[in-house]
């Protein structure tokens, strides 16, 4: 098993900035990728980024440009650093990890709520 920690989330304004953060524990020798999705009132769940414990990244288009996926292997953790935020992307963001970078894997985190508005 393997349990994912993710944290960050908050309110920001238009055009402001956050900085998501998970950690993961347990099995973490099965898990080949970290990432995040995010999931809207009434929408379904969603892509946001991916990173490969290689460091090969994947992004959905909305928000190439603007977030940036990174890893630190030795603390086991992936950072989102979310910028020029739209109202657009509020939602809450779960952590998530697996075998690929190009498919949902089976671990989940708990979820942190990211509001964006004036």
């Amino acid at each position: 098993q393997v349990q994912l920690v993710d944290s960050g989330g908050g309110l920001a304004q238009p055009g402001g900035s956050l900085r998501l953060s998970c950690a993961a524990s347990g099995n973490i020798v099965s898990i080949y990728a970290m990432g995040w999705y995010r999931q809207a009132p009434g929408k379904r769940r969603e892509l946001v980024a991916t990173i490969s414990n290689g460091g090969i990244t994947n992004y959905a288009d909305s928000v190439k440009g603007r977030f940036t996926i990174s890893r630190d292997g030795a603390k086991n953790t992936v950072y989102l650093q979310m910028n020029s935020l739209e109202p657009e992307d509020t939602a809450v963001y779960y952590c998530n990890a697996g075998l690929s970078i190009w498919i949902m894997g089976n671990y989940w985190g708990q979820g942190t709520q990211v509001t964006v508005s004036s």
